[in-house]
C-alpha cells in the first residue's frame, strides 16, 4: 500500500513537473481531427489509444525542453533570475535530479512508443513513419527553440502530423482536406506557445535566449506578426467553407473580435508588463484566478488565459460544424 502511494505521489510530482496544464490544448486539437474521423468511419479505439501516445509524446517533450534547458541555461547567472516561474525548479531545489528527469522522459517516450507499436499492428505501416518524424520533433525542439525556430516544429507536430496522424490510424487513409484542417487549428495553439514568448521578450533577451520574438527584434513587431498566424486560419476556415459547404465553421469568425481584444491587451502589456487591466467578460475560465488576481503575475495569466481561452473556443466551434455539418 506504501509503495502505491509513493508511485502516485511521484507520477502526480512529475506530470505537474511535465506541465500537464498544457495538455488540455493537445487533447482540443485530437477531439477535432477525431470528431472528422468517425465521420468518415473511423475506429473509435485507434483514436482514443493515438491520444494516449500523443499525450505522452507532449508531456515528455516538455521534459526534453527542461533538460536541455537546464544544461544549457543553468550555467548563465541571469538565467535563475529571469524566468517568471522558475523554470526548472524542481532541479534547481534538488527535489529531482538529471538523472531522474532523463530516466521520467525514457519512461514516457517508452509509453509513447509503445502505443505506436499497438497502432502499428491496428493500422498498418505509416505508423512507423508518423512516429519516427514525432521522435525527431521531440529531440530536436529545444535545440530549433533555442534558435528561435520552435514554431516550424510545434506547426508540424500539433498540425499535419497529429491530424494526418490520427487520421491514419483510424480511417487507414490521408486526406487534402484534413492536411488544411490541420493548419487552420494548428494556428491557434501555436498563438498560445507564441503569446506566451512574447511577454517574455525581456527576459529571454537578458538570457540571450533566442526566440522568434527576439529575432523579430522589437516588441512591436513580434506582437504584429502574431496576427498573421490568426489570419491564416482564417482564410483557411473560409476555405474549408467553400470546399465542404459546411457553413457552420463560419460560426467560428465570432472569435474575430476576441482575438482583436487580445491584440490591445498584449500592446498595453509591451508597453508596461505591470498595468492591471480590467478582464474582458467573454474570458473565461480563469484557473485559480483568486490566488493569481493582486499579485505580480495578474497581467500576464489574464492574457496568458485570453489566447488560450480564444484557441479554446476556436476548437470547440470547429468539432461542433464537423459534428453537425
Amino acid at each position: 500500500m506504501n509503495y502505491l502511494k509513493k508511485l502516485l505521489t511521484k507520477t502526480i510530482f512529475w506530470l505537474n513537473c511535465a506541465r500537464l496544464y498544457s495538455l488540455p490544448m493537445t487533447i482540443l486539437s485530437w477531439l477535432v481531427i477525431f470528431v472528422f474521423a468517425l465521420k468518415h468511419n473511423g475506429s473509435i479505439i485507434a483514436g482514443i489509444i493515438a491520444l494516449i501516445g500523443i499525450s505522452f509524446a507532449h508531456l515528455s517533450t516538455n521534459l526534453i525542453d527542461d533538460y536541455v534547458d537546464y544544461k544549457v541555461l543553468s550555467k548563465d547567472e541571469n538565467f535563475v533570475k529571469a524566468g517568471r516561474d522558475c523554470k526548472c525548479e524542481y532541479l534547481r531545489t534538488n527535489q529531482a535530479t538529471v538523472n531522474d528527469l532523463r530516466n521520467t522522459i525514457i519512461i514516457m517516450l517508452a509509453i509513447a512508443a509503445f502505443t505506436g507499436l499497438i497502432l502499428l499492428f491496428l493500422s498498418g505501416p505509416a505508423v512507423i513513419l508518423l512516429a519516427i518524424i514525432g521522435l525527431m520533433i521531440a529531440l530536436l525542439y529545444p535545440t530549433f527553440s533555442m534558435n528561435g525556430l520552435g514554431e516550424i516544429l510545434v506547426i508540424i507536430a500539433y498540425g499535419p502530423l497529429m491530424f494526418e496522424g490520427v487520421y491514419y490510424v483510424m480511417t487507414k487513409n490521408f486526406s487534402w482536406e484534413v492536411l488544411v484542417l490541420s493548419i487552420t487549428c494548428v494556428m491557434f495553439v501555436n498563438s498560445v506557445l507564441y503569446a506566451h514568448m512574447l511577454m517574455d521578450f525581456d527576459g529571454d533577451k537578458k538570457t540571450n535566449k533566442k526566440t522568434l520574438c527576439i529575432m523579430l527584434k522589437t516588441k512591436t513587431n513580434a506582437l504584429n506578426f502574431m496576427l498573421i498566424f490568426y489570419i491564416t486560419s482564417y482564410i483557411l476556415i473560409l476555405y474549408i467553407t467553400y470546399l465542404t459547404k459546411n457553413y457552420l465553421y463560419l460560426t467560428t469568425l465570432i472569435t474575430i473580435p476576441m482575438v482583436a481584444d487580445l491584440h490591445k491587451y498584449l500592446g498595453i502589456y509591451n508597453k508596461n508588463p505591470n498595468e492591471i487591466t480590467k478582464n474582458p467578460i467573454w474570458n473565461y475560465p480563469l484557473d485559480n484566478w483568486k490566488n493569481i488576481v493582486g499579485t505580480y503575475n495578474e497581467p500576464f495569466y489574464l492574457r496568458f488565459y485570453m489566447t488560450r481561452n480564444i484557441s479554446t473556443y476556436f476548437m470547440l466551434l470547429t468539432t461542433i460544424a464537423i459534428i453537425f455539418g
